[in-house]
């Protein structure tokens, strides 16, 4: 399956289930915490110890998160001792989606920050009705 436009007519079941894989993709880096932690992880493996002391999450957070970016297929852990090294399951492609998100920001300036339905006064909406 590919999310790209390719030629030809695509076959729409496999176009609907690309779309779905990769905002499913795409929903696992819509956190501010897991995108910290990946970023992190880019610079080699961790304990959750680690980054809680780098990034500044509480353990629960960067557990919660690390568990959610695992099942998604992003992270690996092996043990050590009793503790858990985590690292990027596949680094080059997460650091090179990464980019490509850095050149498009770069691109749209504020227009994404400033989304009445994703920006940040969505996402702080969001927060305080959670409260």
């Amino acid at each position: 399956m590919t999310m790209t436009a390719t030629e030809g007519t695509p076959d729409p079941t496999d176009e609907a289930a690309a779309l779905s894989a990769a905002a499913c993709l795409f929903h696992g880096f819509s956190d501010p915490s897991r995108l910290a932690i990946l970023r992190h992880l880019a610079l080699g493996e961790h304990r959750v110890v680690d980054l809680t002391a780098h990034l500044g999450l509480a353990q629960s957070t960067v557990s919660k998160h690390l568990a959610c970016l695992r099942d998604c297929g992003l992270v690996t852990s092996r043990p050590v001792g009793r503790a858990s090294m985590f690292a990027l399951a596949h680094s080059e492609a997460v650091l090179d989606l990464l980019a490509a998100a850095e050149r498009v920001l770069a691109l749209t300036g504020d227009a994404v920050t400033l989304c009445p339905s994703h920006g940040i006064a969505a996402i702080h909406a969001e927060t305080h009705e959670e409260a």
